[in-house]
């Protein structure tokens, strides 16, 4: 099991939330997404690690961008 955590920006409302989760949800070996609106805190439970590569592809995906 891996943990990461990332900073996502510019998400403002639940359906934010809900596609953010979505789109990281679609990786392979993720397990579980959970976002906090207000600090924009993205932590990512898998089966193996991840490539932040894949995480970012995920919220671009989205609509929105992983803080450097």
């Amino acid at each position: 099991m891996a943990t990461s955590t990332y900073t996502v920006t510019g998400m403002t409302c639940g359906h934010c939330v809900a596609s953010v989760q979505k789109e990281i949800g679609k990786i392979d070996g993720v397990t579980s997404v959970d976002v906090d609106l207000t600090s924009g805190r993205v932590q990512v439970e898998s089966a193996a690690p991840l490539t932040d590569a894949a995480v970012l592809a995920a919220v671009d995906e989205a609509g929105y961008q992983v803080a450097s």
